[in-house]
């Protein structure tokens, strides 16, 4: 075709274009690591021979490019400008020890975004609204974005569904109350957890056939979650076949879960008259109560809170998330939920009613790094917190995690905006130390523990498991509030952490000179060129002297460690409460903790017939639920990716009779920071056998992890 085209076209047209030499081997498909970071031509094998050339290890990882590449204009510059940045180029890609330092980066960098490794069903040919670089296996990913896996066999399988609203009931005590107390304490003991034992046949029907229909919104969003638990009886709970029935009937669920909320929430002359609508009086919900204390009008508030975490979790939709939440806060504040000092027997219901609203509310807005859409210290809010009796000030922990967690990444999105306009710096350097001063008070609150108690807890009336799980899901939050409000502090002394976070851009005409000035420091480093500026902060010019060095660059700070590579700082950062070691100690400590207490919330425990907890088939243990909160199992593992970055240069960057004193400094802090990730690894491991939208997530660290430890196993 091309030929006949060429032929047509006449010689005119063949002469004035100029013939390409075609390659003698065509490019490879996909390139490993070190290759592409330092643009070499690989050569496909595995080691390639340029790796193996350069005594260098070679792994290769899926890319995520893809597409025509843009030609960027170059500026126009003078020979002397030009020449400097060629000689700038050299330097850097001549460096071997750091050729696969902006690929790593890649991987970690993704981690602190908003939403950051979820699958979103919803958009199955868009794998991510937040582009990221997956990393991994791609099979098990490949499964959850597709509306029918290819190779999903015929067989019959099981999926988690209850007879009866009692059983229901029951169950969401087993699987969601421990980490998601909408409703009071059980209202009796604890029952065996009795899921229907009906085949599902993939061919038999594309609608799901339910042997029981659920009556209310709520009992109808608590099947959606419960759904996606793998029966007891499933002998292959992670086959194609059982993934995708498990997401049919959730979704099922949910969608009539939404029907009749929607149903409930109409007016009756709507249709008919809708002008005497509104002076109309809401119809009656005429229906058995779910739990005897929660009346019935709050179960339609509850099953959307539910849904909104079932949107996040399974479904990747942030947009349906705080949808629902805020469906949820219209209602509440409709039956005054907020100001209500009723003492009745459905006080606490109406008070955990509200406060789950308003922590919902929250979590939209953090998960999706946007404004709260409500004041989170309204004085209009007068309800009293709900009580676990175990542990009287647990649900006031609670609350007030949420609002530093929120109020950090406020903090998060009002720091790039003023690092872009140069504008209100010191305001911010004192929020930080305002903000880091309220968690160290919350988190003094959440390490007193709560006091004893000898009384027996039949039917777990004083819920003492699940104020230990809401205490160390507080915990978590506050940890990860620590890491959002000292990243940038901790990380900025990192030059492609400062080009990637502060939007930095090629060295302009402004700086050259100061570039050809730190040449030797460069040649000395045997990195990338240091010497970026931010496009918007072009006042902030790097210091040639010391006037703005950190304690890492002087001899005699106190606070100087070995594993903290002497970075050379910008100015705009001197005005910082804390050094840039101090904010990295905190991250680490509060990475590791994240990790730490993920490890140690609790897994539901269902009663078998026997009396013994439920497993799978598999040997597996039951997946925790609700994971409202697995952002922080993301910045987690940000924060220990980038220590781990940050160890590994200076390592790399002492001189052979410092190697050994470096070594010994930061071998241990490396130790922690695998076991840390894999125990983060692990936990949303557990999470993703129920919640497809995880997925991602473990894709992501794992990749991460494999590429930082490329010997090491989980």
């Amino acid at each position: 075709m091309v030929d006949a085209v060429q032929n047509e076209s006449g010689p005119a047209l063949t002469a004035s274009r100029p013939v390409r030499k075609k390659f003698a081997q065509p490019p490879v498909k996909l390139a490993c690591l070190p290759c592409r970071a330092s643009r070499t031509r690989c050569g496909g094998q595995e080691p390639c021979s340029n790796c193996v050339t350069k005594g260098r290890k070679c792994s290769y990882l899926p890319s995520k490019r893809g597409g025509p590449r843009k030609k960027r204009q170059k500026p126009s510059s003078s020979p002397e400008m030009e020449a400097a940045q060629e000689e700038a180029q050299f330097i850097a890609d001549s460096s071997t020890e750091f050729s696969d330092s902006p690929a790593i980066f890649n991987q970690i960098d993704v981690l602190s975004l908003p939403g950051a490794g979820l699958r979103h069903l919803d958009f199955p040919n868009v794998g991510s609204l937040f582009q990221g670089f997956y990393t991994g296996d791609d099979s098990s990913s490949q499964l959850q974005m597709e509306t029918v896996p290819p190779s999903m066999s015929t067989r019959s399988c099981f999926v988690r569904t209850y007879g009866s609203e009692s059983e229901i009931l029951n169950a969401y005590y087993d699987f969601i109350h421990l980490y998601f107390p909408v409703l009071p304490p059980r209202p009796s003991r604890q029952l065996e957890d009795r899921p229907l034992h009906c085949l599902v046949s993939p061919e038999s029907t594309p609608e799901p056939v339910m042997m029981y229909k659920p009556r209310s919104p709520l009992s109808l969003a608590i099947s959606a979650i419960l759904a996606l638990v793998p029966h007891p009886d499933d002998p292959e709970p992670t086959s194609s076949t059982s993934v995708l029935q498990r997401r049919l009937y959730a979704h099922s669920f949910a969608q009539l879960a939404n029907s009749m909320i929607e149903a409930e929430c109409d007016l009756e002359l709507s249709s008919t008259y809708p002008g005497q609508a509104l002076s109309s009086t809401r119809p009656m919900v005429n229906r058995e109560r779910l739990h005897p204390t929660t009346p019935e009008d709050i179960e339609t508030l509850l099953a959307l809170l539910i849904l909104s975490v079932y949107e996040y979790t399974q479904r990747g939709n942030l947009l349906k998330m705080r949808y629902r939440a805020g469906q949820a806060l219209a209602l509440a504040l409709e039956k005054s939920l907020h100001s209500c000092n009723e003492n009745d027997e459905c006080s606490e219901a109406r008070r955990r009613a509200w406060w789950m609203t308003y922590y919902c509310v929250l979590q939209g807005s953090i998960v999706s790094t946007t404004p709260p859409t409500i004041v989170i210290n309204d004085p209009q809010f007068t309800t009293p917190y709900p009580s676990f009796e175990s542990d009287a000030e647990g649900w006031s922990i609670l609350i007030q995690s949420q609002q530093v967690l929120v109020s950090a990444t406020q903090y998060i999105a009002d720091l790039n905006k003023s690092l872009a306009s140069s504008s209100d710096l010191h305001f911010l350097f004192e929020r930080m130390q305002q903000l880091d001063s309220w968690t160290t008070s919350v988190i003094a609150q959440t390490d007193v523990p709560p006091t004893p108690s000898t009384e027996p807890d039949f039917g777990d009336r004083r819920e003492t498991v699940t104020a230990r799980s809401i205490r160390a899901i507080s915990r978590i939050k506050l940890s990860s509030a620590q890491i959002k409000t000292h990243r940038f502090r901790a990380f900025s002394d990192i030059p492609i952490f400062i080009k990637r976070h502060c939007d930095l851009t090629a060295a302009n005409s402004g700086d050259m000179a100061t570039e050809v000035q730190a040449k030797p420091a460069i040649r000395a480093l045997g990195s990338q060129s240091v010497s970026c500026s931010c496009s918007n902060l072009d006042q902030f010019q790097r210091a040639p002297s010391s006037e703005y060095l950190t304690p890492s660059d002087s001899s005699t700070s106190s606070d100087t460690h070995p594993y903290m590579p002497p970075w050379p700082q910008y100015p705009f950062t001197s005005g910082f409460p804390y050094t840039p070691q101090q904010s990295a100690k905190i991250c680490l400590r509060s990475a590791l903790s994240i990790s730490r207490l993920f490890e140690a919330l609790p897994y539901p425990q269902p009663l078998s017939g026997n009396g013994a907890v439920q497993r799978l088939t598999t040997g597996e243990i039951v997946p925790r639920t609700m994971p409202s909160f697995a952002c922080c199992l993301m910045q987690s593992s940000y924060a220990m990716l980038m220590i781990f970055y940050k160890a590994r240069v200076a390592k790399q960057l002492s001189s052979d009779t410092e190697n050994e004193l470096v070594s010994n400094a930061t071998d241990p802090i490396v130790e922690e920071l695998r076991l840390g990730l894999q125990r983060i690894i692990t936990a949303i491991s557990n999470y993703s056998l129920a919640f497809e939208a995880l997925d991602g997530m473990r894709d992501e660290v794992h990749g991460a992890y494999q590429t930082a430890f490329p010997s090491a196993t989980i």
